[in-house]
């Protein structure tokens, strides 16, 4: 196998999939990446046997052929090369020798025979859905997504194809982001299932802001086809919990405020609450917003800001970094508030049918 490729095009494409790459791993084989070269591209995939990443790259192939390489090791060699230029030629033993301006490399790699297939999607259902819509649907939820593996049906995104619409949702049991949007697919594939966070941020990373995303589902296997690339994974098996319990049937106060002017006050207020009293407490009154933080040890902060309000008193405390993180993860200029009593969570509403539950915090005091 033998070709020539554009030093620049070679690293971003090997940087696409080197994430998922396994670095604790009992299998050589899945710190690789499968090199295939035909035509005038090739084509480079990694696995960890969860979540698989598949791309092309345009290359000039004068001999066809296949490979694995260590994928770091690669990357850093190709980073560090002094030329535009990159030649690359394997053996019969799949041993790569690299070459670029005065610079060569040899390294090591494994027979392709011993790479896991990334599985096929025959009998899969399958749903299209914009790019642009899928990557602004899961920055404004997957932040919610839980770390702690003891729920591992929190360790993803419940994704639920309903009624004609998309729903997204992420919890950690402190707080809920969820976004809804309309899609058009056949009754007979309604159904609901959960992806990993891992796929989540391959899902991210390559997901653009034109044209669509061919989602195919089988039994307990997902995958997302963007353009020349692929993302597949396996689905979190279980039951996701009753979400729609969580969000409340009522609304007592509602407060329409700018996103920027309360994460900018949020985040200066902040950084007077310590790890011990870790909350920030919000202070309604007659057109008037005081957010403040206090901490004995530490000191105490409070910012006011005019508020179009004319409801009841009311004050409760958030934990900030739960209250500032979908503020930070969407682009309305307003959002609303809504509460009920210093108790009931909170719920931060914004266009394209969003919604963000905040459990509040006890404050003594």
């Amino acid at each position: 196998m033998k070709f020539r490729i554009a030093r620049d095009a070679f690293l971003d494409s090997l940087q696409q999939v080197q994430h998922v790459v396994s670095t604790r791993t009992t299998l050589p084989i899945l710190s690789n990446v499968l090199i295939e070269a035909a035509g005038n591209e090739l084509r480079l995939t990694t696995t960890d046997l969860d979540v698989g990443v598949s791309g092309t790259v345009e290359a000039e192939v004068s001999k066809e052929g296949s490979t694995t390489l260590p994928v770091k090791r690669l990357v850093s060699i190709i980073r560090e090369l002094p030329s535009a230029e990159v030649d690359i030629e394997i053996d019969g033993k799949d041993v790569a020798s690299i070459t670029s301006g005065p610079s060569f490399f040899k390294i090591i790699g494994l027979a392709k025979g011993e790479f896991p297939p990334l599985p096929d999607f025959k009998d899969a259902k399958d749903y299209k859905i914009s790019q642009e819509l899928l990557k602004e649907s899961l920055r404004r939820t997957s932040y919610a997504i839980s770390s702690d593996e003891t729920r591992y049906v929190l360790n993803g995104i419940f994704a639920a194809f309903k009624e004609g619409k998309l729903t997204l949702v992420a919890t950690d049991g402190r707080r809920l982001a969820m976004v809804e949007n309309d899609l058009e697919f056949p009754a007979s594939h309604e159904t609901d299932f959960i992806i990993p966070t891992k796929a989540v941020q391959e899902l991210q990373r390559l997901l653009g802001s034109e044209g669509d995303c061919l989602l195919r589902l089988s039994e307990s296997q997902v995958s997302f086809e963007i353009g020349s690339s692929l993302i597949v994974s396996k689905l979190i098996e279980g039951n996701y919990p009753n979400y729609r319990q969580v969000i409340p049937s009522e609304t007592r106060e509602r407060l329409t405020i700018g996103r920027e002017a309360l994460l900018e006050t949020t985040r200066r207020v902040s950084l007077l609450s310590s790890e011990k009293s870790n909350s920030v407490k919000l202070m309604l009154a007659d057109g008037n917003l005081d957010v403040m933080a206090n901490s004995p040890d530490i000191g105490e902060a409070k910012e006011s800001m005019a508020v179009n309000y004319d409801g009841k008193e009311i004050s409760i405390a958030f934990n900030p970094e739960f209250l500032m993180a979908p503020l930070r993860n969407l682009e309305d200029a307003d959002v609303q508030l809504d509460l009920i009593d210093e108790m009931s969570p909170g719920v931060i509403r914004a266009q394209g049918a969003f919604l963000y539950v905040l459990m509040p915090m006890r404050v003594t005091g």
